[in-house]
């Protein structure tokens, strides 16, 4: 292997490449069509995942919808039947729970098909301080928001790699990517799934399998109820999300194959800063959009949902 060669070739890559990216500001991607796709979405019984749910729907893909809350489905399922959806699936899952992803994986396998975007929305919050935050809950949280990524993405990649085609779409959050004040647990699960999403691309890429894709999601919060009580210093400059507004451009992305998806832009800019300042640089920018204080009235979502 010429080491010159191989640098020159770096090289002329690396200036394409920024290139394309310029020219993809200017001139928008072509999305691609879902219709006829098996889109199988977690926690699907509310929220982004039930928004996910309807859109998919409308644009003619057969939805297959996991939640551990049967009542969530079943409104999730009269819903998209409402707005004409007639492809839709639902089943009661733990994601939590290796054994039960396995099974209802299996079940769908069987009933609907292998399924070729996958979608791992399903998460939790605790939003206590970490000396606060019982052991069982810390365990349920990486358990839901990590692990259930591993499981599912066993169950169905298999499949999308023998037919070189898929997505794999892991809805993390701006928590992976940025320590947070009483976000100790949600931060290091969305940090864990962001790096094993990121991982597994790598693993396709090597495998040379350029037909599976993959987004990975990071929004601010979203308000959806599970982010109940949590508070932005400056919403003007940085609000809670309208989820409306967020399923529509995680739909966007998924569609024109964007590989990361952060939400809203300014964060791009922020994280950015955030990778070359000083800490004590990056800790005044946190305090300043009042990070620190961001939980301190928490309460999140009611027990039942």
């Amino acid at each position: 292997m010429n080491f010159f060669l191989e640098t020159l070739k770096c090289i002329v890559l690396l200036v394409y490449y920024l290139l394309e990216s310029l020219v993809f500001l200017i001139v928008p991607k072509p999305k691609k069509n879902v219709s006829g796709e098996i889109v199988l979405i977690t926690g699907a019984g509310s929220g982004i995942g039930r928004l996910l749910s309807l859109k998919f729907a409308s644009l003619g893909a057969t939805v297959v919808l996991w939640d551990i809350n049967q009542e969530g489905l079943n409104t999730t399922v009269k819903l998209a039947r409402g707005n004409g959806a007639g492809r839709v699936h639902s089943y009661v899952c733990d994601c939590s729970k290796r054994q039960d992803v396995y099974r209802v994986a299996d079940q769908v396998k069987r009933e609907v098909g292998d399924v070729s975007i996958l979608i791992n929305n399903a998460g939790i919050v605790i939003g206590k301080r970490f000396l606060d935050s019982p052991d069982s809950l810390i365990e349920k949280v990486i358990e839901v928001n990590t692990m259930a990524h591993f499981w599912t993405y066993k169950a169905f990649l298999p499949a999308m790699i023998a037919s070189n085609h898929g997505h794999l779409v892991s809805i993390a959050s701006s928590a992976g990517l940025c320590g947070v004040n009483s976000l100790s647990d949600y931060c290091a699960s969305k940090f864990a799934a962001f790096g094993f999403a990121e991982s597994i691309d790598m693993e396709m890429k090597s495998m040379r399998r350029s037909g599976v894709k993959t987004t990975i999601v990071c929004p601010f919060f979203i308000n959806t109820g599970m982010f109940d009580g949590a508070k932005t210093r400056w919403p003007r400059v940085l609000p809670m999300l309208d989820p409306e507004y967020v399923a529509d451009r995680i739909i966007t992305a998924i569609r024109k194959n964007q590989e990361v998806l952060i939400i809203p832009r300014i964060l791009y800019f922020l994280f950015y800063l955030k990778s070359f300042l000083p800490v004590k640089a990056a800790v005044l920018l946190l305090e300043y959009f009042g990070a620190h204080d961001a939980m301190n009235n928490f309460k999140g979502r009611s027990r039942k949902e």
